[in-house]
């Protein structure tokens, strides 16, 4: 592993200035982590495509919109005209998995498959191979802010040595709870990617959040070399 990749969530940053809010820490990271929810599959509402398109013009760098909704396919090309380099959906809410990687995958754009801190890896496991992302839910879904699931580490480590036994190109991205005391134990894990919430929208000094959690992992995939 050369370096751990930052995808901040929009989630908790300021509304008012999300704008100013994403400029500020392009610098500083290396995505941008979109949470849309529906109020049905999860009991919190976010934002839509509309938004993902005003905030696109704020940064050059690629946005992964997170569908936290039961009707991903429906959905799903209209994020990807607002702007979405990357889709990850819910296994869960879709009659055939399969169907729905390609579904999104024919948008011109990436896939990738979220597993719910209650889902077992062995459920997904098989759909490993089709997607570009496996997105490790570390909080139940719905709300920032929460604090992390210890319990993922064994399944983000089961993922890991699948996609290493059988070389497969998808990346592991953890999304929950994720900040300077938790991130360490993510990338011993191995994760390629951290998603961070409240640890970089902090309210107070989110490019000064942002440069010390990139620090932080730079020293640790130092450590780990």
């Amino acid at each position: 592993m050369d370096r751990v990749a930052i995808a901040p969530s929009i989630l908790t940053a300021d509304f008012a200035r999300l704008g100013e809010e994403v400029a500020a820490v392009s610098p500083y990271v290396d995505w941008f982590h979109l949470d849309v929810m529906d109020g049905h599959y999860v009991p919190n509402l976010t934002f839509g495509p509309d938004v993902v398109k005003a905030i696109r013009t704020h940064t050059e760098l690629p946005f992964h919109v997170h569908l936290m909704i039961n009707e991903p396919l429906r959905y799903a090309p209209r994020f990807a005209e607002a702007g979405a380099r990357r889709i990850s959906f819910h296994p869960e809410v879709v009659e055939d998995v399969p169907a729905a990687i390609e579904t999104i995958r024919a948008l011109g754009i990436e896939v990738g498959i979220a597993v719910h801190p209650d889902t077992p890896v062995d459920s997904v496991r098989t759909y490993l191979k089709d997607v570009d992302l496996i997105l490790m839910m570390s909080v139940r879904p719905g709300f920032g802010g929460q604090k992390f699931i210890p319990e993922v580490l064994s399944k983000i480590e089961d993922v890991r040595q699948e996609v290493e036994r059988h070389g497969l190109s998808a990346e592991i991205e953890v999304d929950g709870g994720v900040n300077q005391e938790t991130v360490e134990k993510v990338v011993e894990a191995g994760i390629d990617i951290v998603v961070a919430g409240s640890a970089i929208f902090d309210g107070v000094d989110a490019p000064g959040a942002a440069q010390r959690l990139r620090s932080q992992l730079d020293d640790l995939v130092k450590g780990s070399a």
